[in-house]
C-alpha cells in the first residue's frame, strides 16, 4: 500500500431531519479532521456530503500509517530518585516500572530549574486502517444531535436508523463495525431511481458514482445550488422570477437526492390575501417557491421540487395543487374571520393568556410596555399617545386565527388588522416594528412610535427575567434574552437614539410584578448583561462602521470599565479611541497612562489634594501643568458636545511635555509636599484621558 491513500467514510440513515443536515454535515466533517491531526494522520482538505439519506467525508492523500511517536515522560527529581549512596529509590523504581524498563535504562534531563529523571522512546506509528474506526465512531457520537433514536432490539443510538456502512482506505475495505453495521464499500442510490447496492471501487469516485449509477447529487451546496438554478429557470418560464430565500433553499435540498422542478397553479383570488400569509403558507408550510411577475407582485404560481423524476409529470404537477389549495383556503377563511372583530375588542382577552409565572399576563405585558413606551416618547420624539395606544394592542393579534396558524407572522398581521380596524397609520407601523429585530442582520424599527415599543418589549422581557433570577447561563437561554439585549442595544446605536439606558432599566424594573431585595445591584448586572452582548458584536466586525478585527478586546474594555449610561455614547468613545489608536503618539501616551495608573495605586489611590503650581521645582512640571490648564476648556468643550475624537487628537499633543515629565521628575519624592502634589498633576493628567476611556487597559510596546 502507497504511503498516502484517499479517506472516503460514508453512513447511510433513514432520511436526517431537514432542518439540521447541514449542521450534521459540517460537525461530522470537522470531527473526522480533528480526529486525524490528534492522531498524527495528515491528508488533504477534506470534502463532506450529505443527503437526506446520508453523511459522507472524503479525505485526499491520508497517511496511511501514522509516523514514529518520539515519546517523553518525566519521572521523579533526581535528588528524590537517588539516595545519598546513590542508589535509586522507591520512586526511581516506581518509575521505572511504570515504563516497562530498568532503572539504568533511564535518562537524565539537565534545566535551569532542575534535574529529573526522564524515560525516552522512539515508538513505531500504528496503521491508519487501526486508528479510522474509533475515529469514525467518536465523531458520529458527538453530532450535535438533540434527540438520539433507538432501533431494533439495539443498544446504540444515533440520530436515525442507520443501515449501511462505507470506509475505503484507497481501494482496501477498513475493518470496522460502528452502529450494528459492518464496514464496507456498496452504498446505495436513490430511494425510488435506483436498484440494488452501489460498489465503490476508490474514494474518489464517490460522487461520481453516486451521481451516475445512484441518481444522488451527494454534494450539498452542488445539489442546492442546482435547486436555486432549477426554481429561476422555471420561474422565468412563467414570466416572472422566482422567490428563492436561503432557508428555503437549504430546506429543500435537504429533502431532495436528485432535484426535478415541477411547476403549479392556485387560484388568482387567493392573492387577494396579505403577501405574507401566502409567502408563509407557500414557503414555511409547503417549501414551494412563490413567483413574482415584472412588476414585484405575486403571481398565482408556484415552483416546487420534486425528488424523482415522474413519467407522468402532470399528475405529479395536479397533486401539488391539490395539496396548496386547502392551505390557501384555510389562511383565506381566517382572514376574513380575524376581521370581524377588532383587535381593541380581543384585548381584554390577554388578560387571561399568562406571559410568564411570576409576571402576570400578556395584558399585564403589554401595559408596562406601554409605561416603558411612553416614558422614552419624549426622547425619540414620538407621540405618547400613539406609544400607547399601540403598546395596549400590541399583543392582541397573538389571539386571531391567523397568527395562531403562523406565528412567524405577529406583528405583521396586527399591522394589516389594525389599518382594517380604522387604527391611526403610525399605531400600526408601531405594532408590527415592537419585534424588529427579529434576528441578526434584520432591519430596525423605523418609525418612533415603533421604536419606543420595541425598546419596551425587549427592555420589559429582560428586567422580568432578571426579576425572576433567569438570568441565562451556559448556552442555556430559554428566554432568549442575550438576542432581546443585542436587540436592544442595536436599535439605541444603529437608530441613533440617546437613551440613560440605567435609568429606563430601574423603571423597567420597579414595573414588575417581582420585587427584588437589592433593586440597584439587580440593574447593574441587568447592565452588565447588556453591554456585554456588545462585546461579540463589535469583535466580530458586525457593529456600524466596523470591520472585523478593528475592535480589540483591550480597547473594548478601555471603554467599557467607563460604564457610560448610553450605547449610542458608549460607541462615539470607541469609534473615537480606534481613529486615536492609530496616530503616532497612542502608544507613548497608552504606556504612560499605565504608568500613571500604577503609580496612584501603589501611593494608595487617588490624591485629595489641589495642585498647587508653587510648588513645582522643574520647567517639566511647569510646562505639563500649563499644557493641561490650557486643554481644558476646548477639553470640556468637547466632552459637553460628545467630540471624543477631537478630545483625543488634542490629548495626543500632551506626548511631549508627558514624556519630558517622566524623564525629568521624580514623581514619589522624599518631600511629602511635593510628593502630593506631583501625584495630583498626575490625577488630573489621568481623568483627562478618562473623561473618554481608560487608555491604561490597552496593551502596548
Amino acid at each position: 500500500m502507497p504511503a498516502h491513500a484517499d479517506f472516503l467514510v460514508e453512513i447511510g440513515t433513514e432520511e436526517l431531519p431537514p432542518k439540521a443536515l447541514r449542521d450534521l454535515e459540517l460537525a461530522f466533517r470537522d470531527s473526522i479532521v480533528s480526529g486525524l491531526e490528534a492522531a498524527g494522520l495528515s491528508g488533504g482538505a477534506a470534502r463532506s456530503f450529505a443527503t437526506p439519506r446520508r453523511l459522507a467525508v472524503l479525505v485526499p492523500g491520508l497517511l496511511v500509517e501514522q509516523p514514529a511517536q518520539r515519546i517523553e515522560k518525566r519521572g521523579p527529581p533526581l535528588k528524590v530518585a537517588f539516595d545519598a549512596a546513590g542508589q535509586p529509590t522507591r520512586a526511581a523504581l516506581a518509575f521505572a516500572q511504570t515504563c516497562a524498563v530498568a532503572v539504568d535504562a533511564l535518562e537524565k534531563l539537565e534545566t535551569s530549574a532542575g534535574s529529573w529523571l526522564v524515560f525516552r522512546e522512539e515508538a513505531a506509528g500504528k496503521p491508519a486502517a487501526a486508528i479510522l474506526p474509533g475515529i469514525v465512531a467518536e465523531a458520529l457520537a458527538g453530532l450535535p444531535v438533540p434527540r438520539r433514536m433507538r432501533w431494533g432490539n439495539h443498544d446504540f443510538e444515533f440520530v436515525r436508523p442507520a443501515h449501511w456502512l462505507v470506509m475505503l482506505l484507497g481501494e482496501s475495505v477498513v475493518p470496522a463495525e460502528i452502529l450494528g453495521l459492518q464496514a464496507g464499500r456498496h452504498s446505495r442510490g436513490h430511494r425510488f431511481m435506483s436498484e440494488g447496492a452501489i460498489e465503490l471501487r476508490q474514494p474518489a469516485d464517490y460522487p461520481s458514482t453516486l451521481r451516475d449509477a445512484g441518481c444522488v447529487i451527494a454534494d450539498f451546496m452542488e445539489r442546492r445550488d442546482l435547486v436555486r438554478e432549477l426554481a429561476l429557470q422555471a420561474g422565468r418560464q412563467l414570466g416572472g422570477e422566482a422567490v428563492t430565500e436561503e432557508a428555503v433553499l437549504d430546506e429543500v435540498a435537504s429533502l431532495v437526492e436528485w432535484p426535478v422542478p415541477v411547476t403549479g397553479r392556485f387560484d388568482p383570488g387567493f392573492l387577494d390575501l396579505p403577501e405574507e400569509v401566502l409567502m408563509a403558507t407557500l414557503q414555511g408550510h409547503q417549501r414551494y417557491f412563490p413567483v413574482r411577475g415584472a412588476d414585484g407582485r405575486l403571481l398565482p404560481n408556484f415552483i416546487t421540487i420534486s425528488n424523482l423524476r415522474s413519467s407522468d409529470p402532470v399528475k405529479v404537477q395536479l397533486g401539488n395543487e391539490r395539496v396548496v389549495k386547502p392551505r390557501l383556503a384555510d389562511a383565506s377563511f381566517f382572514w376574513a374571520q380575524d376581521l370581524r372583530r377588532p383587535l381593541a375588542d380581543r384585548e381584554p382577552a390577554l388578560a387571561d393568556i399568562v406571559f410568564q409565572r411570576g409576571l402576570g399576563s400578556l395584558q399585564d405585558k403589554s401595559r408596562r410596555m406601554a409605561a416603558l413606551g411612553t416614558l422614552m416618547a419624549p426622547r425619540l420624539g414620538a407621540a405618547p399617545e400613539v406609544v400607547q395606544r399601540a403598546a395596549l394592542l400590541a399583543k392582541a393579534d397573538l389571539l386571531t386565527d391567523m397568527v395562531k396558524e403562523f406565528p412567524e407572522l405577529q406583528g405583521r398581521m396586527g399591522y394589516y388588522y389594525a389599518l382594517r380596524n380604522g387604527e391611526p397609520d403610525a399605531v400600526a407601523v408601531a405594532i408590527e416594528e415592537q419585534y424588529l429585530p427579529r434576528q441578526a442582520g434584520d432591519r430596525l424599527a423605523g418609525s418612533s412610535a415603533g421604536r419606543c415599543l420595541a425598546l419596551a418589549e425587549r427592555l420589559d422581557t429582560l428586567a422580568g427575567a432578571f426579576a425572576l433570577g433567569k438570568k441565562p447561563s451556559g448556552n442555556k437561554d430559554p428566554f432568549g434574552l442575550r438576542r432581546a439585549a443585542l436587540g436592544l442595544v442595536r436599535t439605541l446605536i444603529e437608530g441613533d437614539i440617546e437613551l440613560p439606558l440605567p435609568e429606563f432599566i430601574a423603571s423597567a424594573l420597579a414595573l414588575q410584578p417581582v420585587k427584588a431585595a437589592d433593586p440597584e445591584a439587580l440593574g447593574r448586572d441587568l447592565y452588565t448583561f447588556i453591554f456585554d452582548r456588545l462585546r461579540a458584536w463589535y469583535l466580530d466586525g458586525q457593529a456600524p462602521g466596523v470591520g472585523a478585527g478593528q475592535v480589540t478586546a483591550e480597547l473594548f474594555e478601555a471603554v467599557r470599565v467607563r460604564a457610560p449610561a448610553s450605547p449610542l455614547d458608549f460607541h462615539a468613545r470607541l469609534q473615537a479611541l480606534r481613529s486615536f489608536m492609530g496616530m503616532d503618539e497612542a502608544p507613548s501616551l497608552a504606556i504612560a497612562n499605565k504608568r500613571i495608573a500604577n503609580i496612584l495605586k501603589s501611593a494608595n489611590g487617588p490624591s485629595s489634594a489641589k495642585v498647587d503650581a508653587a510648588l513645582f521645582e522643574t520647567a517639566e512640571e511647569r510646562s505639563l501643568h500649563a499644557a493641561l490648564l490650557a486643554l481644558l476648556p476646548l477639553h470640556q468643550a468637547g466632552l459637553a458636545a460628545r467630540q471624543y475624537g477631537d478630545v483625543l487628537q488634542r490629548l495626543a499633543k500632551l506626548r511631549d511635555p508627558v514624556d519630558a515629565f517622566f524623564s525629568a521628575v521624580m514623581v514619589m519624592s522624599d518631600n511629602a509636599a511635593l510628593r502630593r502634589n506631583r501625584l495630583a498633576l498626575l490625577q488630573d493628567l489621568r481623568q483627562l484621558f478618562l473623561d473618554v476611556a481608560d487608555l491604561s487597559c490597552l496593551n502596548v510596546s
